[in-house]
């Protein structure tokens, strides 16, 4: 599982020209389902996501974590996060989870996260979106459960 987290001031995710869900200052997450993924990649994510230290504390370090600032997160879907391009121009999906499998995983994050009481909003599964945010930092952090960057 892959996550491209970005902390923001703000973040909204529209589908078909409606607005499917909006964040305050929080953390936007583009998250990316392989097919070999399990329970234990998604716990991995989870944790790291919710425990990222990238907010400022009192003294202008990042030393503190969504769950710390009572941020929220706006989880996006983005099977694109396991596009290879090592081989010619067009990137290839193989490793990327097939609808089914990528969709459990991706509800059974946003649940995860919601049950430690963080504010969930979300876009909408296998739809083109628009997602609009202001980084604020700009601090974009990535992060892979099997560890390959």
């Amino acid at each position: 599982m892959r996550a491209v987290v970005q902390r923001v001031r703000q973040a909204a995710v529209t589908v078909d020209e409606v607005e499917t869900g909006r964040i305050g200052e929080g953390v936007l997450v583009y998250l990316g389902v392989a097919g070999d993924d399990n329970d234990a990649d998604l716990e991995y994510v989870v944790e790291k996501v919710l425990n990222l230290r990238v907010f400022e504390d009192e003294h202008r370090k990042m030393n503190r974590s969504v769950l710390e600032t009572g941020g929220s997160v706006l989880v996006i879907s983005q099977f694109t996060l396991y596009g290879d391009t090592r081989k010619g121009r067009r990137p290839s999906y193989n490793r990327a989870a097939g609808p089914e499998h990528a969709d459990s995983l991706y509800r059974r994050f946003v649940d995860r996260i919601v049950a430690r009481g963080v504010t969930v909003a979300t876009g909408a599964f296998q739809q083109a979106m628009l997602v609009e945010s202001v980084n604020l930092g700009p601090v974009t952090i990535l992060v892979d459960s099997k560890k390959e960057f």
